[in-house]
C-alpha cells in the first residue's frame, strides 16, 4: 500500500510518523484544558472529543469520546473500530469536502501534553524473545540449560502491576528493595543498584472473553500496539525470582508510548513467527501471519549529554506473537478484560548490537557499554534517559508510535520518611 495523501501536508512527508495511513489513537490537553481524545495526523492532532461533540463523528447512540481514554470504543469492536477508521479517513484525506469544519478542531502537536491513552485494566508481562531468553538463561545456567524445558511448548509470563503502567515522558525512581550480594552473608534493603529497561511491544485488549479463545480469536480481541519499556531491578530480581518469579523487580513503572497503533494501520507489515522444533499444541498453532515487522531501537543519553544509539532490532525477533500469547492466556478460562495489557518480553536479536536490555548488552554487567560521550554503562545511572522507538516502514511512508522516553531519577533518601 502506498502513502495515502492528507490535506495535512505534514502528514504526506516519507518520513514523517503519522502520515493518513497510521492515524493513531492518544489522549491529550493543552493549556488549561481537560485531557480528551485525539488522532495523530503529521504535526497536528485531531480532537475527537470535539468532533463528536460537532457531529462530524458519530459511532453510536451514545457519545464514546465523551471520557478522557479509548476504552469506551475499544469495548465496542472490530465492526466499529473499521468504521470510525473510514470516518477519519474520508474526514482528513486530500480532498476531503469537510475539511473547512474540520480544521478549526486541530491542534498542534507541540503545544500538547500526552497522557495514559488508555485505562489500563490489567497487565501481564511474557518472556517470549528467543535470543533474550537464550542470552539470560546462558548468564544463569550456561548454555547447555539456558532454555527451560517449557519455553518451546508454551508463551512464559507472569501477572504485572496494572497500576504501575505509565505514559511516556513520566520520571521514573530508582526503587528500594531487598537484595543479597554473593559476597555478603545476608540481605540488605537499599537502593537498586542494577536498574534496567526492556525492550518489548505492548498489545491492547479491545474487546473482553469469557473463557478460552482461539489464536485467530484473539486476533480479533487485540486493539492496537504501543512500545513498552518494562523497567527492570536485575539486582532484586535475582534474589527474588525464585520460585514464584518477579515481584518488585517489576514493580517500579512500566513506560508505555503515548499513541495506540491500530491493527489496521500495521495490516501490511505481517510476517510469520520463527520456524519451530516442536510443534505447538492446537491451542497455539499459527494460522497466518501474527507478527509485525517494526524497526525497534533504544538510546541512552546520561544527564546534559546525547543519546547514544545502543540496540537496534525488530519486532519479528519473537518467538510467540501476542495473538499467541493472549489466546495462552484464556486457555484456563481466564476472563480478559478491555484494556487489558500484554507485554511482549524483552526483544532481542542474535547480535550483540540487536539485544534489547543493559543485562544483555554488558553481559551482566561484565562487558560494560561505551557511550558516545565516552563514558561507559553496564546498567541505568541516575540522571540517565532511555528512549525507545519503533516504526514500520511502508511504501513512501512510516509507521511510527511517538517514543517512550523515560528519566532515571535518585533513589528516595528514606522511603518511609512521612
Amino acid at each position: 500500500m502506498p502513502l495515502m495523501k492528507s490535506w495535512v501536508t505534514s502528514a504526506n512527508d516519507a518520513a514523517h510518523p503519522f502520515p493518513l495511513n497510521n492515524l493513531p489513537y492518544g489522549v491529550f490537553s493543552t493549556e488549561g484544558t481537560d485531557p480528551r481524545c485525539g488522532v495523530a495526523i503529521g504535526d497536528m492532532i485531531l480532537d475527537v472529543t470535539a468532533a463528536e461533540a460537532e457531529g462530524l463523528i458519530t459511532l453510536s447512540d451514545t457519545p464514546l469520546f465523551d471520557v478522557p481514554f479509548w476504552n469506551e470504543l475499544m469495548e465496542e469492536g472490530p465492526a466499529v473500530w473499521a468504521a470510525l477508521r473510514e470516518r477519519l479517513l474520508a474526514l482528513l484525506a486530500e480532498g476531503a469536502e469537510e475539511q473547512a469544519k474540520v480544521e478549526p478542531l486541530l491542534v498542534p502537536m507541540d503545544e500538547a501534553e500526552m497522557h495514559m491513552p488508555f485505562a489500563v485494566s490489567e497487565y501481564t508481562d511474557f518472556y517470549a524473545g528467543r535470543h533474550h531468553a537464550t542470552n539470560v538463561g546462558t548468564m544463569f545456567r550456561g548454555a547447555e540449560n539456558a532454555l527451560p524445558p517449557n519455553w518451546l511448548h508454551i508463551p512464559i509470563g507472569y501477572n504485572g502491576r496494572a497500576s504501575s503502567v505509565v505514559v511516556s515522558g513520566t520520571e521514573i525512581r530508582r526503587p528500594w528493595g531487598q537484595l543479597k550480594s554473593p559476597d555478603h552473608d545476608q540481605p540488605a534493603f537499599m537502593p537498586c543498584r542494577r536498574f534496567d529497561i526492556e525492550l518489548e511491544m505492548g498489545a491492547i485488549v479491545g474487546t473482553p472473553s469469557d473463557g478460552p479463545i482461539t489464536v485467530q480469536e484473539a486476533d480479533d480481541h487485540i486493539f492496537g500496539y504501543v512500545l513498552l519499556n518494562d523497567w527492570s531491578a536485575r539486582d532484586i530480581q535475582a534474589w527474588e525470582y525464585q520460585p514464584l518469579g518477579p515481584f518488585q523487580a517489576k514493580a517500579t513503572a512500566t513506560s508505555i508510548s503515548p499513541w495506540i497503533v491500530t491493527k489496521a494501520a500495521l495490516e501490511p507489515f505481517r510476517t510469520d513467527t520463527p520456524a519451530r522444533e516442536f510443534e505447538l499444541l492446537d491451542h497455539l498453532k499459527d494460522c497466518g501471519p501474527m507478527l509485525y515487522d517494526i524497526d525497534l531501537e533504544v538510546t541512552i543519553a546520561p544527564e546534559g549529554k546525547p543519546a547514544t544509539t545502543i540496540a537496534r532490532t525488530n519486532y519479528d525477533e519473537m518467538y510467540y506473537s501476542a495473538a499467541q500469547q493472549l489466546a495462552h492466556h484464556t486457555s484456563a478460562g481466564c476472563p480478559m478484560n478491555t484494556g487489558d495489557l500484554l507485554g511482549s518480553g524483552t526483544i532481542s536479536g542474535a547480535e550483540k548490537s540487536q539485544r534489547g536490555s543493559l543485562l544483555e548488552l554488558s553481559w551482566g554487567g561484565k562487558e560494560p557499554i561505551t557511550l558516545d560521550s565516552g563514558e561507559t554503562r553496564s546498567f541505568i545511572e541516575d540522571g540517565d534517559t532511555l528512549s525507545l522507538k519503533g516504526a514500520a516502514k511502508g511504501d513512501g511512508y512510516t509507521i511510527g508510535f511517538g517514543d517512550c522516553v523515560g528519566t532515571v531519577l535518585p533513589a528516595l533518601k528514606d522511603p518511609f520518611a512521612r
